[in-house]
């Protein structure tokens, strides 16, 4: 298997975009909630649709790719919120 530097960067900066976010989307909690769902539910269809046969392998990677990233970005904002929380327990009254 011969995979080219160039074919492989020339995808990765096709991809690229994909993780920027949105310019419409605003940046409240609700927002990310409703583009976390959004994810998890395009992930699921995806899913779905690679049982049945009627989805390409490349999109099923690439959708559980998005929904993995997606779910790590949540629980790395649960996490920091959890920790300032705890820090604000700590403070001396």
């Amino acid at each position: 298997m011969d995979i080219k530097t160039g074919f492989a960067a020339s995808q990765y900066a096709a991809l690229r975009p994909a993780t920027e976010p949105a310019p419409d989307m605003s940046a409240s909690a609700f927002g990310l909630a409703r583009d976390f769902a959004a994810t998890l539910k395009e992930g699921e269809t995806v899913a779905r649709a690679a049982m049945t046969g009627n989805a390409d392998p490349h999109a099923l990677v690439q959708a559980l790719a998005q929904t993995e990233l997606a779910v790590e970005t949540a629980v790395t904002l649960r996490n920091k919120v959890v920790e300032a929380y705890q820090e604000i327990l700590r403070m001396p009254v």
